[in-house]
């Protein structure tokens, strides 16, 4: 049995990784031939070209190595219909794997994708391009396939990795021990951004609101967990050029371990969200994009809220400023009112605590239930 794989990003390669294991258990001689990182390697894929390859942020970006994208896809495509795997798994990344989806299938392959694009959030034209590509969409998140089985794709909720990947018991006391805080220091997590125009939007709010939180309690410390040297080197820079000295301390990564820590977070709209949920650390989100960024964006957004907790509950669970709103004294005003309310912040960490359940599923093994249903459908009767 052959199986073939195509993941485009460094999170895709963890989302494959765990696939890939799980699918070699259920059949121990397939081979897995695609495209992925050290991960999904590691686990037994035969990798023709560099994950770098397809990891290509930003519009600018990836018009300047479009045309080497294009190569890679049109190699798969010939060596997959000339010699066809059993199966097809493409992994998120939508723009490249719809269209190598479509190709497949249409020669009789199946094809699988894993994680649903935001069809629900914006774009929602692209459903008509998932139903011509896929034959079963595996979700990440039960609204997802809610969405995408009343638009008429074969859709399936397997859960979340991350979910399974972080301990819902939480451990917040070996958390604050690992980064040298007091168990009775107030600690706030500021979580800017991980990409350069969020630092530049979002920092100087950021760096207000701790001013105004450390000026009205001089016992609150802060935490912002860099992603990248780069980042850390700019806020830094950003950090010293404050008339007053803040106590903020930036640390090389460790995002959920300072979220596991924190007793309330800021964060940006992001994974950050999904992540202080998984993390159970009550938390106010922001987000600010350029006037352009944002008409453009808001013409096909189809949602009301954007922090995942709030996607998957219909509500305004995590407090959410956006734009705008999204300024120093907004910010202030609700950590203040989240740090000076127990019961408010153990209501919040509660409802994250129940949605992580949820989320729970032991993803990679019913991602390879719903792929090895495929497989025996097209393998037809004994």
């Amino acid at each position: 049995m052959r199986i073939g794989l195509v993941a485009g990003e460094p999170s895709g390669d963890f989302l494959g990784a765990g696939l890939i294991q799980a699918l070699a258990r259920r059949y121990p001689d397939a081979r897995f031939e695609g495209i992925g990182g050290p991960g999904m390697q590691a686990a037994g894929l035969v990798s023709y070209h560099p994950l770098e390859a397809l990891s290509v942020m930003g519009i600018v970006e990836v018009l300047g190595h479009l045309p080497g994208i294009l190569a890679i896809r049109r190699d798969l495509r010939r060596r997959w219909r000339a010699d066809p795997p059993d199966v097809f798994i493409g992994i998120d990344a939508p723009d490249f794997n719809l269209g190598l989806e479509r190709s497949l299938r249409r020669v009789g392959i199946p094809t699988a994708h894993y994680v649903s694009p935001t069809v629900w959030a914006w774009r929602s034209g692209r459903i008509r391009k998932i139903r011509q590509a896929v034959d079963r969409m595996l979700c990440i998140f039960p609204f997802e396939a809610d969405y995408l089985q009343a638009q008429g794709v074969e859709a399936r909720f397997v859960g979340h990795p991350l979910a399974d990947a972080i301990d819902p018991a939480g451990a917040a006391g070996a958390a604050r021990e690992s980064l040298g805080v007091d168990a009775n220091e107030p600690l706030i997590a500021l979580l800017p951004g991980s990409r350069g125009s969020e630092i530049k939007a979002l920092l100087p709010v950021f760096l207000e609101v701790a001013t105004r939180l450390a000026e009205a309690d001089p016992r609150r410390r802060f935490m912002i967990p860099a992603a990248t040297p780069t980042l850390q080197a700019r806020i830094e820079a950003a950090l010293g050029e404050l008339p007053q000295p803040l106590p903020i301390e930036v640390v090389a990564g460790q995002a959920r371990t300072v979220l596991a820590a924190a007793d309330a977070g800021l964060i940006a709209s992001g994974t950050a969200t999904l992540e202080a949920m998984l993390l159970h650390c009550p938390a106010i989100m922001a987000y600010r994009v350029n006037r352009l960024t944002a008409m453009l964006i808001r013409r096909s957004l189809r949602i009301s809220h954007f922090a995942m907790p709030n996607l998957m509950t219909g509500e305004a669970l995590m407090p959410e400023f956006v734009q705008h709103r999204a300024n120093a004294a907004n910010l202030a005003a609700a950590l203040t009112r989240l740090l000076e309310s127990p019961a408010r912040r153990e209501a919040m960490a509660s409802r994250f605590a129940a949605l992580h359940r949820e989320l729970r599923r032991d993803a990679g093994e019913r991602a390879a239930d719903a792929v090895g249903e495929l497989l025996d459908a097209s393998a037809g009767p004994a």
